[in-house]
């Protein structure tokens, strides 16, 4: 369990984990990402959503909501955030970030998925 502050009153809450890693690299990414953005409110939210030629795609986006239910880890000041309805589709996923060539942005590693498509962007 992690332990959050409500900013506003003061009130500590325990707040559900997950199993979700994010990558050194990536972490840091995300730091100069919010330090671009000037805004230290944010989390780092992952979520699986229904779509894409395989059923589910993956939304990797800045939220500054806590939302019921939603699970939450700490990476040296980066905050990730799974909501409850995602976390046993994210269960051992290691996020991380690729900055080659051929390719540059986050990348998700899922052992759950049991299959993806030809682009990648969706898996079942």
């Amino acid at each position: 369990m992690t332990v959050a502050v409500d900013q506003t009153t003061g009130d500590s809450t325990e707040v559900p984990t997950h199993e979700v890693e994010i990558s050194d690299v990536a972490a840091q990414k995300v730091r100069s990402l919010l330090e671009q953005e000037g805004r230290d409110d944010l989390r780092l939210r992952i979520a699986v959503q229904p779509g894409g030629c395989s059923g589910l795609i993956y939304q990797l986006y800045f939220d500054e909501r806590m939302l019921e239910g939603d699970h939450v880890r700490d990476f040296d000041g980066v905050e990730v955030v799974v909501d409850k309805m995602s976390v046993p589709y994210l269960s051992g996923a290691s996020i991380d970030f690729e900055d080659t060539i051929s390719k540059q942005g986050f990348t998700i590693d899922n052992p759950a998925a049991s299959g993806s498509c030809a682009c990648g962007d969706s898996f079942h």
